[in-house]
């Protein structure tokens, strides 16, 4: 496979290219295919970036379209049809079948901006400079966002100190006996504890990039009162679980939180397509015009394909029980892993349709990753130390070729392991009908 262009031309920063050394020339749904025609599955769909798959044909039929009527590609801010129709969609399909209202702000098109944009208003509305995150939390790696994230590499690569964020112990990061929130909440309420008080809490439900780890709902729940009860705004950062990745199409419903303020990204646009978005309590929304603002703010071509993800898979709840079912598919072949490979000392964690084998040997998931690309697999780690393997599925992946990837998981652990299984094969039902 020829890189040269890419070790010649591109900057060492580049990535995701030393993991999967090929390149990629075409791809329809959760099945990528390079340039010498060898096929792969993919699990991992940009970074929760392709819910929807690779060219989705009704959204890709939509964009067409709407390029071909000489539809308006860039306009800033200005109202345009395709925003117009896209929010009214959100408003109708999403936020009003769940009781929710919020204002929609369009910032720069990538998750670090929405973030940034969350933050910086948040800090407007109450005066105050301190931000609550983390342990394990990641939010973007620019100024404000990489600030809020907790990784070292990250956090090295700023070059200036990252200030006015202070880090907190996520839900179980102390062990499962330790209360974080009860830590969080006499650190808040002691004038002598050396936290300033702050003018939001940052938090993801599920830690993605953190290494999957899933906060419980009464967790969730406490957070919300406690920033009621300290007057903090709560801001969800749903950029990779948002738009149904966890089966309901906000991570935080199943806990029954209404945020004051959401940021959306990623698989937003259900196409690949730029596009961030944050939601604002309607009384929270001080901004004066262009106060926070960019060239490429609301994206059309992302609008058009927005909507229609909207009306193909969120009108009713179909597709939100068919990802629940899929997942617990995920689960259950992990869980079986887990149980043949005790040498590995791997557990498994997640919700939905992201799901992770884990293990305490650091080395181990990525020895596992690249074994499965061998074998045809795109699937990545995550994680302080890169110890979670991860399987973010399109989640129109069809059932077939979903197991057929969680078989080359298998093969993989077993390959890396060089150990037979210590447990029987799995069960028919995991192989062929599925935990339901």
């Amino acid at each position: 496979m020829n890189l040269h262009a890419f070790e010649r031309l591109e900057s060492e920063v580049r990535s995701y290219v030393r993991s999967f050394p090929v390149v990629f020339t075409r791809a329809v749904g959760a099945t990528l295919e390079d340039e010498s025609g060898r096929r792969y599955i993919d699990f991992f769909a940009g970074a929760g970036t392709l819910n929807y798959g690779h060219n989705n044909r009704r959204l890709k039929n939509a964009l067409l379209t709407y390029l071909n009527s000489d539809g308006i590609v860039h306009g800033l801010d200005m109202a345009t049809s395709a925003k117009r129709a896209f929010m009214e969609t959100f408003d109708e399909v999403i936020l009003q079948p769940r009781g929710l209202s919020y204002k929609l702000q369009f910032p720069g098109p990538t998750g670090a901006n929405a973030v940034e944009a969350a933050l910086k208003l948040a800090r407007q509305v109450k005066g105050r400079n301190t931000i609550i995150s983390f342990t394990r939390g990641f939010h973007g790696v620019t100024g404000g966002a990489l600030a809020a994230t907790a990784n070292a590499t990250y956090r090295k690569a700023a070059g200036i100190a990252l200030e006015n964020t202070v880090f907190m112990p996520y839900d179980g990061y102390l062990g499962a006996k330790a209360d974080t929130m009860a830590y969080l909440d006499a650190m808040l309420a002691d004038r002598g504890s050396g936290v300033d008080a702050p003018a939001a809490v940052i938090v993801e439900t599920i830690q993605g990039e953190g290494g999957i780890n899933v906060a419980r709902a009464e967790w969730l729940r406490a957070l919300q009162s406690m920033c009621q009860r300290h007057d903090m705004l709560l801001i969800v950062d749903d950029i990779q679980m948002g738009c149904g990745r966890t089966g309901r199409f906000f991570s935080f419903e199943e806990a029954g939180l209404q945020p004051d303020i959401v940021t959306l990204s990623k698989s937003l646009s259900g196409y690949g397509l730029p596009l961030s978005l944050v939601l604002i309590r309607p009384d929270l929304d001080i901004w004066s015009p262009g106060a926070h603002n960019g060239t490429f703010r609301g994206n059309n071509l992302a609008f058009v394909t927005a909507r229609e993800a909207l009306n193909a898979y969120w009108r009713d709840g179909v597709f939100a029980a068919e990802v629940g079912r899929k997942g617990r598919i995920v689960r259950s072949r992990l869980e079986h892993i887990a149980a043949c490979y005790p040498s590995g000392a791997f557990t498994v964690r997640g919700r939905g349709m992201v799901q992770a084998l884990v293990s305490k040997d650091p080395e181990l998931a990525g020895k596992i990753a690249e074994r499965a690309f061998q074998q045809g697999l795109v699937i990545e780690t995550s994680g302080a130390y890169g110890e979670a393997l991860k399987v973010l599925a399109p989640l129109v992946i069809d059932e077939a070729q979903l197991r057929q990837g969680l078989e080359i998981i298998e093969r993989s652990v077993g390959d890396v392991l060089g150990a037979d299984a210590t447990a029987p094969a799995a069960p028919a039902f995991l192989r062929m009908a599925g935990a339901r």
